[in-house]
């Protein structure tokens, strides 16, 4: 099946609606602030102002709404007015929607009419409605060649800009995206799509080795060194949790890692993903309803790859590894068993009570070798982790754990400038670790009472292999919801660890959207004693 090329352009291009369809998307507050003039190339000769004015007055988005401009061929789009201060200003999920809804599926034109501040979001948004995996067969050849979409910016001065008076010049400065930019913008949705891809692959086409494959690609691509621990030598260098959930598989686990280290670095950066590449439950099994989309466990994996790739395109200032770790949870003779002790990286014992949560024996495996091994200060995992998070979260919003109020509070703004929302659960290790009590090693891996915070515990079950002492700053993002909508990948996390370490990049857009990080984990510990001796 053709697959489209996405083409992101600072200006539009003349094209005829007839012969090259075109969908113009923005809130009708942006829609307003842009003259006929500016738009017109991509409308006539089949459209005229009077007909493009009247569709624009008659724009009532509830939550949104689209006016045919010409046959189905040009679509003028309004996304919603309302938007609350939990949720994205780029209103992403909705261009999203209508792109996928207005698509025709030929060489077409998508112009986002927005401020600055939402351009990255609504290029991510775009990509997501253009996934690459597929394995439909056509009939029709004129289906299988490629297609090629123009993602074309038309930027519209923030309402701060506007009341700041600022000078003609400076005002067109930020109307216009440059060369740098336009490359940030593909760098970042070919890190979205090849997310998406990924997870949408099932595990017969998407295994560990051929996700290993994709990372020795990425590492090919970008000129990095990488590592891979695989089979029986995570068993004898102390990975008995990756070990330990994978050995059932035909396909034996594996560590991987990419690493970025570039001259001048002061930080160092590791990013953890889960990659369960399909998750059966293990003799804890599924029931047969539950099973199905489960190729998606690896959803945190993928996204740390495609952030990866391009953080490191962009330019990043600091060290960065990725850290992949890679399973099958399959049934079979070597199978882990309820009951099981397993000694994980951490020199820390667990026993199962429940194969089922195993994303987190992975995990923690890769966050103590994040600490121990690549000496990582500021270490962030994330994971399709649990289905408690949808109850706690929902479908639209991952949720954050982290011991840094800071690194919380940026995480969450992180989300809202990147379209991968985030909200915050609650970090409280001294009321909800007992819930994985043990009477014969030193945790059970899955909690007594599943009414005590699930999310909540089940990244406190990661931090525990760093220790809660742990001198760094800890994110955990469980993404199990986000990772998907219907029946197609988002790429979740991509446009998210982008901006959230985008002061970290040489790249200027990440720059401007990336949150101030000023604290250390250390001096938050120290706020937190003060605040305790108070």
């Amino acid at each position: 099946m053709p697959s489209a090329k996405l083409q992101f352009l600072g200006s539009l291009t003349q094209t005829d609606p007839h012969l090259h369809p075109v969908v113009i998307i923005g809130q009708v507050k942006n829609l307003a602030k842009i003259k006929f003039s500016d738009i017109k190339m991509k409308l006539e000769p089949r459209i005229t102002e009077e007909v493009y004015l009247n569709a624009l007055a008659s724009l009532q988005p509830s939550p949104t709404d689209t006016c045919s401009l010409y046959l189905n061929l040009a679509t003028l789009a309004a996304l919603p007015v309302n938007c609350s201060r939990h949720n994205t200003p780029s209103r992403a999920h909705a261009i999203t929607k209508i792109v996928k809804s207005t698509t025709v599926g030929a060489d077409e034109s998508v112009v986002i009419v927005c401020e600055r501040r939402d351009v990255l979001a609504s290029a991510c948004a775009v990509a997501r409605a253009y996934p690459l995996f597929s394995r439909k067969t056509s009939s029709n050849p004129s289906q299988t060649s490629n297609t090629t979409v123009r993602v074309e910016f038309l930027l519209v001065p923030s309402s701060e800009c506007e009341g700041a008076g600022e000078s003609n010049g400076n005002v067109e400065e930020k109307l216009m995206l440059s060369s740098e930019d336009l490359q940030c913008l593909e760098s970042a949705c070919t890190g979205v799509r090849l997310a998406a891809r990924i997870v949408d692959a099932p595990c017969s086409e998407m295994n560990v080795d051929h996700f290993l494959q994709e990372i020795r690609d990425i590492a090919d691509t970008l000129g990095v060194s990488s590592t891979i621990i695989q089979g029986e030598d995570l068993r004898l260098q102390g990975f008995g949790g990756i070990y330990g959930v994978g050995k059932a598989a035909a396909v034996a686990p594996a560590l991987a890692v990419l690493s970025y280290t570039p001259e001048g670095a002061t930080q160092t950066v590791a990013w953890v993903g889960k990659g369960i590449v399909y998750d059966t439950g293990g003799l804890s099994i599924k029931a047969k309803t539950a099973m199905p989309g489960m190729k998606r466990d690896c959803g945190g994996a993928a996204a740390v790859l495609g952030a990866f790739y391009t953080a490191v395109r962009q330019g990043f200032t600091q060290n960065l590894h990725a850290v992949f770790c890679l399973a099958e949870n399959a049934v079979g003779p070597y199978a882990t068993r309820p009951d099981d002790i397993h000694v994980l990286h951490s020199g820390r014992t667990v026993e199962i009570n429940n194969t089922d949560a195993e994303g987190r024996l992975v995990l923690a495996d890769g966050v103590s070798y994040a600490q121990k091994d690549l000496k990582a200060n500021i270490i962030l995992d994330i994971a399709t982790l649990t289905g408690a998070q949808g109850i706690s979260t929902g479908k639209y919003h991952g949720a954050v754990l982290t011991n840094s109020e800071q690194w919380e509070e940026a995480a969450v703004l992180a989300s809202r400038l990147s379209g991968d929302l985030l909200f915050p659960i609650p970090y409280c290790p001294e009321l909800q670790f007992s819930e994985f009590a043990s009477a014969v090693a030193d945790m059970k891996n899955s909690v007594a009472d599943r009414s005590n915070a699930q999310s909540s515990c089940a990244g406190l079950f990661i931090g525990s292999h760093l220790g809660f002492d742990f001198q760094g700053i800890w994110i955990h993002v469980d993404m199990a919801f986000p990772a998907y909508i219907g029946e197609r990948a988002t790429g979740f996390g991509v446009a998210l660890l982008a901006t959230l370490f985008g002061k970290y990049s040489q790249d200027r857009l990440l720059r401007s959207l990336g949150p101030e990080l000023k604290c250390s984990g250390s001096e938050i510990q120290n706020a937190c004693k003060k605040i305790k001796r108070n």
